[in-house]
């Protein structure tokens, strides 16, 4: 197959179905079909990157899926926030995040940066 530039949805369409293809055969990396899978699958990326960008998250969404994920509590928060008062004010949009909030958040929890600088939405 000559691998090209995806432009289009039908080219989409095409490179996913040779994604399909080449994985049921599962080959090996360094092999020309293992190369070539993943050239598609960077291809592919790129294309839905541009074509169907995502928004990050809402900061507090964005701290509530991360409690969900690990099992947190509101208390777990407090080396990173604050008080137990200030956790649930922040939890509850009532307190904006500081930059040393973002920063402990950021390198504690894994929470993307960008996703907690952003403005939140309002209730």
């Amino acid at each position: 197959m000559e691998i090209k530039p995806i432009r289009t949805d039908q080219d989409h369409r095409a490179a996913l179905r040779m994604i399909s293809t080449l994985m049921q055969s599962d080959p090996g990396a360094g092999t020309p079909d293992g190369d070539q899978l993943d050239i598609l699958a960077t291809l592919v990326q790129a294309y839905e990157a541009r074509q169907f960008p995502m928004e990050l998250a809402d900061p507090i969404e964005a701290i509530k899926f991360r409690m969900e994920q690990q099992g947190l509590e509101p208390k777990d928060l407090e080396p990173m926030i604050g008080k137990r008062n200030r956790v649930y004010e922040i939890l509850n949009r009532k307190r904006a995040l500081t930059l040393p909030m973002i920063w402990r958040l950021h390198e504690q929890l894994g929470i993307p940066a960008e996703s907690l600088i952003r403005q939140p939405a309002l209730n």
